[in-house]
């Protein structure tokens, strides 16, 4: 990437690359001073945003339906439901680190910042 010029990454949030490698995707993005965002854990690792779903809903609806299935309904008739509770946590000491200045705009709807 740096030989490409490339200047931000944006990693999948997955278990490939947001859970397994978080930790060493952040510290090459830091090394070449390269912003970096991935999901919420990402932040967490040394990565400079991360953006996702909160799993602690995911969990909780995941649970409403299996009462459901236990309940007697069928699978197939449960609907099919996306996330809707997001969660931005700004990693201040990753971006100061590699230059950058986050905005106020941004610094205000963050639900965490890491110092």
């Amino acid at each position: 990437m740096a030989k490409g010029g490339v200047e931000a990454l944006v990693i999948q949030d997955d278990t490939i690359f947001g859970e397994a490698h978080a930790d060493e995707i952040a510290a090459l993005t830091t090394a070449r001073r390269m912003p970096a965002v991935g999901g919420r854990e990402f932040a967490d690792a040394g990565g400079t945003l991360g953006y996702g779903r909160t799993d602690v809903d995911l969990y909780r609806r995941g649970a409403c339906f299996v009462e459901r299935i236990l309940a007697g309904t069928r699978p197939g008739e449960l609907p099919v439901e996306q996330a809707t509770r997001f969660e931005m946590v700004v990693n201040l000491r990753t971006a100061r680190a590699i230059g950058v200045t986050v905005p106020q705009s941004v610094m205000l709807r963050a639900d965490r910042v890491i110092e």
